[in-house]
């Protein structure tokens, strides 16, 4: 059911890199009748934004400005009861992100944010998912390259293999593009706090449960050589494969038993030994306070790359599916994965919570279970390929 709001969409983060970017795609592809506004800290940076957007889209001209602070519990309120759907670009999430779902939670808005960080989103459920489920509020996490190509990809795939039998999915991902300051500062920040996110997930594991009558699994490979794609494959520890399990159990349509697995393709043997290396000296490093300050000075948030390395950046995410005696070969593809794609998953699914006829759901949900085809026909013709490549 529609709600009566004031405006469609409010961006809150719009200055900053990725909330700039979504305010752009937004205002060109938007549409003539979406009500939206611009939030965040600073009046005097939102109106550089808004004139920004106004060369290029002049009827940005009148775009509403509210202010509106992580740190102002009734600023959140009064933008979240304005709004049918928040997109929130303001990370570190876990640091900055928890009082925009209470709000939204509470006044029964829709939420979608680009957070790839599993303490936050998992915290988020245990904290607010039954009381978005009392007010309607659809809170949907992980809606950039973290994680649509791969929930919306594995969701996909399964609908090319047979009804009521067991499936196995695995991805897989290549992608080329640059890292930006928030990125960076997410990153360091969800490593810097293992401990919280093991006990934070523990205790999901323990209130969620699992469905009662259907299995849902993961599958686990070291590094190997994999010749049907021709290339190194190696464990990728994103919140990826948590999101697309999650989709599973929600979700009758993948079967009895479902198995998923994912994975980061490389060319050489010795590009996926250097990678484990660099992760695993990521991670040591954001343990200690002068080894972490140092990461996080490498880049600042709100710095990221220029559009002419944007232009460069591509993403391809290919599905080995199996399941009934049949097997599938599907690929998920499009441009630079960490910006002009994410603004563009963000910014879509928004406008597919706003204005697309969508299954009933609320609560703490993924992308898969709450927009589902609605939002991958929305990507497709955005330009972003969802494809079956090959089925025996």
């Amino acid at each position: 059911m529609a709600k009566a709001r004031e405006f469609d969409i409010v961006l809150f983060g719009a200055t900053g890199f990725t909330g700039q970017l979504t305010a752009e795609y937004l205002a060109r592809h938007g549409g003539e009748r979406l009500r939206w506004a611009l939030a965040g800290r600073s009046l005097e940076k939102l109106r550089l934004v808004r004139a920004r957007l106004t060369d290029q889209v002049p009827a940005c001209r009148a775009l509403p400005l509210l202010q509106a602070d992580s740190g102002d519990a009734g600023s959140l309120r009064r933008l979240a009861t304005a709004a049918r759907v928040v997109i929130s670009t303001v990370g570190p999430y876990a640091r900055y992100g928890e009082p925009l779902v209470r709000a939204c939670a509470e006044a029964g808005t829709d939420y979608v944010d680009l957070t790839g960080e599993p303490e936050f989103v998992d915290r988020m459920w245990l904290k607010y998912h039954d009381r978005a489920r009392e007010s309607g509020a659809r809170i949907v996490h992980c809606c950039g390259f973290d994680s649509i190509p791969h929930d919306l990809g594995c969701w996909f795939t399964v609908q090319q293999l047979p009804e009521g039998v067991p499936i196995r999915v695995e991805g897989f991902v290549r992608a080329g593009g640059e890292l930006s300051g928030g990125t960076l500062h997410s990153a360091v920040t969800a490593f810097s706090r293992l401990p919280e996110y093991l006990r934070v997930a523990q205790a999901r594991r323990r209130e969620e449960g699992r469905p009662l009558d259907r299995n849902i699994g993961a599958i686990h490979h070291g590094i190997r050589h994999l010749p049907e794609l021709g290339t190194w494959t190696l464990p990728m520890p994103t919140i990826d494969p948590q999101i697309v399990r999650r989709s599973a159990a929600a979700m009758d349509r993948y079967g009895p038993d479902f198995r998923y697995g994912h994975f980061l393709q490389v060319k050489k043997l010795t590009t996926a030994l250097q990678l484990v290396a660099g992760a695993g000296a990521l991670l040591v490093g954001s343990q200690f306070k002068p080894t972490r300050e140092r990461l996080l000075a490498l880049r600042q948030p709100g710095d990221g790359p220029s559009a002419t390395t944007r232009a460069k950046g591509w993403f391809r995410v290919t599905f080995l599916g199996e399941g009934g005696g049949k097997r599938v070969r599907c690929e998920v593809s499009g441009g630079d994965p960490g910006y002009g794609e994410t603004s563009k998953m963000l910014a879509e699914s928004a406008l597919c919570l706003a204005f697309d006829k969508l299954p009933k759901t609320a609560g703490v949900i993924t992308p898969a279970y709450a927009m589902g085809n609605a939002l991958i026909e929305r990507l497709q013709r955005a330009g972003i390929a969802f494809r079956a490549v090959g089925a025996h």
